[in-house]
């Protein structure tokens, strides 16, 4: 097996309510409960990155944005990303 395809065991605790939504997740998607969570685990890795790219993508229009109104709608959902809503 290659360095890039080794399997690291890895303990997690959780509450229980979430424990029960993930095997509730694997047992419709006929999965085990441990797949379940790495696919939900690799999922939110995926929209994490994603995030990060909008926000990056969004820091260069306001960088870039000449129109005073527009400067500030970008600022303001800049806001919004970092603060929330």
């Amino acid at each position: 097996m290659s360095a890039a395809k080794s399997v690291v065991r890895q303990s997690v605790s959780m509450p229980a309510n979430i424990a029960a939504q993930v095997r509730r997740l694997a047992k419709a998607r006929r999965l085990s409960a441990n797949r379940m969570l790495l696919e939900l685990i690799e999922n939110g890795m995926e929209a994490e990155k994603r995030k990060q790219r909008e926000f990056f993508d969004l820091a260069e229009r306001f960088r870039n944005a000449t129109d005073p109104e527009e400067v500030k709608r970008l600022g303001d959902q800049m806001g919004r990303m970092v603060f929330g809503e």
